[in-house]
C-alpha cells in the first residue's frame, strides 16, 4: 500500500517536468573583463541596485569595499567558504566565487534558483581567452549555462597607455619580434580582442580628438565588437549592451570589418577574407583548414619560416554561403571552433566572409592559404 500511495506520484511528477521542459531554458552568462578602475565596479553596481525587472546573478571575485551596496540582508557562508552570497532588494543576487568553473556556477544556480542573466566579473588582468571556452559547450554536454558574450570595459583616459605599457605584458607572450624588440601584448590587448561588446568609459575625461583616437585604436584591434561610449559607466538599457548579446549564435556584425588588416595597432589586427559560393567538400576543406591554423599554428601552404613570429588566432567569425543556397555559420575562440547551420537564412547572403582577430596576422598571407585550400580559382 505504501508502494501504492508513493511511486505514482513520483512517476507523474517526473512526466510533468519532462512535458513542460522538453527542451531545458539555459541560462546566458557574460563575462565581464577589464583593468582596474575601468568602471566595472561601478557598472555591477547599477545592475545591483536599479529596478529593470531581471533576476541577475553577478558572480564578483571579491566583495571590495568599494563596492557601495547596502548590506542589509544577510550574507551566507557555507562550511567550505567557496562563496558567499548577498542578495539586494531588486531580486538580484550577488555572490563571490573563487572557482569560476561551471561545475562551481552550476552548483551555486541550483542552490539559489533559476536566474535570467548571470553576468561573471573578472579580476582585472585577467584573459577572458581562458575562461570562454570553460562556458562555451555543446548542446550534449547538457549544461545549463551558456556563453551569451565577452564585454570589457575600457577607461577613455587610460587604455591608450594601458596598451602600450610594457608592464602589462601577458605572460609567455613577452618576445614581439625575433630580435626581442617591438610592441608586447598587453593584458588590455587581450581584453579587447576577445570582446563582444566594449564599452568605452569615462568619456567625460577625454577631448572629442582624445576620444576618437581610442575608438579608431579600438577598431583596428576588433572590428567586429560593437562600442559603446559612456560616462559613470551609465547604459541606456541592459538588453543588448551587456544581456542579450548572442555573440557565439549569431554573426550579423560580420560586416563591420573592413577587408584587410588595420594597421592602427602594431600588436593585435582584425583581418576580413570574402568567401565565394561554397560546395559541401569545400566547407570540409575548409573546416580542415581551420584545424591546421588553430590547432596547430600552421598556416596551410606557408609553413613558418624561422625568425618570423607565430601567429595566435584569438576570436574567429564567418558566414559561409553554398552553393545550394544554404548558410553556415563559424564561430571560435581561441583553438575551440564550431561549423553548424544558420539558424536563420531568411536574408540570403550572395557572399561569405571570415573574420579572424589575433597576433602577428599581418605577417601571413592568410587569403592566399585559403583561396589554395578551397582550390578557388583566383585568389581571395
Amino acid at each position: 500500500m505504501d508502494y501504492d500511495d508513493d511511486a505514482p506520484p513520483d512517476l507523474v511528477e517526473a512526466r510533468e517536468v519532462i512535458t513542460e521542459e522538453e527542451k531545458p531554458v539555459k541560462v546566458p552568462i557574460s563575462i565581464v573583463t577589464g583593468y582596474l578602475g575601468a568602471g566595472k565596479t561601478t557598472l555591477l553596481n547599477y545592475i545591483l541596485t536599479a529596478q529593470h525587472g531581471k533576476k541577475i546573478a553577478v558572480i564578483m571575485n571579491e566583495f571590495g569595499d568599494s563596492l557601495d551596496i547596502e548590506k542589509s540582508l544577510t550574507v551566507n557562508k557555507d562550511g567550505e567558504s567557496v562563496e558567499e552570497w548577498m542578495e539586494v532588494g531588486n531580486g538580484c543576487i550577488c555572490c563571490s566565487v573563487k572557482d569560476t568553473g561551471v561545475n562551481a556556477i552550476e552548483s551555486l544556480m541550483e542552490r539559489k534558483g533559476k536566474f535570467d542573466y548571470i553576468l561573471l566579473e573578472t579580476t582585472g588582468l585577467a584573459d577572458p581567452g581562458n575562461l570562454a571556452p570553460l562556458f562555451w559547450m555543446d548542446d550534449g554536454l547538457g549544461s545549463t549555462i551558456y556563453l551569451d558574450g565577452i564585454v570589457t570595459l575600457v577607461d577613455a583616459k587610460n587604455i591608450l597607455r594601458s596598451l602600450d605599457d610594457p608592464a602589462g605584458k601577458v605572460e609567455g607572450h613577452e618576445e614581439s619580434d625575433e630580435h626581442g624588440h617591438g610592441p608586447v601584448m598587453t593584458t588590455a590587448h587581450v581584453q579587447i580582442s576577445h570582446a563582444d561588446v566594449i564599452v568605452i568609459n569615462k568619456s567625460d575625461l577625454v577631448s572629442e580628438e582624445e576620444l576618437q583616437a581610442v575608438q579608431d585604436r579600438i577598431r583596428s584591434i576588433n572590428g567586429l565588437a560593437k562600442i559603446h561610449i559612456t560616462k559613470q559607466s551609465v547604459v541606456p538599457q541592459l538588453e543588448g549592451f551587456l544581456l542579450d548579446l548572442h555573440a557565439y549564435d549569431r554573426v550579423e556584425e560580420l560586416d563591420k570589418a573592413s577587408r584587410g588588416h588595420s594597421h592602427l595597432d602594431k600588436t593585435i589586427s582584425t583581418l576580413s577574407v570574402p568567401l565565394p559560393a561554397l560546395t559541401s567538400s569545400q566547407v570540409e576543406k575548409l573546416d580542415a583548414w581551420l584545424r591546421s591554423v588553430l590547432w596547430e599554428n600552421v598556416l596551410p601552404g606557408h609553413e613558418n619560416v624561422a625568425g618570423t613570429p607565430a601567429f595566435e588566432v584569438h576570436r574567429l567569425k564567418g558566414r559561409l554561403v553554398l552553393e545550394d543556397g544554404s548558410e553556415k555559420m563559424i564561430q571560435g575562440v581561441r583553438e575551440i571552433f564550431e561549423i553548424f547551420d544558420s539558424p536563420d537564412s531568411s536574408e540570403s547572403q550572395a557572399a561569405g566572409k571570415l573574420v579572424l582577430i589575433g597576433r602577428h596576422l599581418v605577417d601571413f598571407d592568410f587569403p592566399t592559404s585559403l583561396s589554395q585550400t578551397l582550390g578557388l580559382a583566383q585568389s581571395i
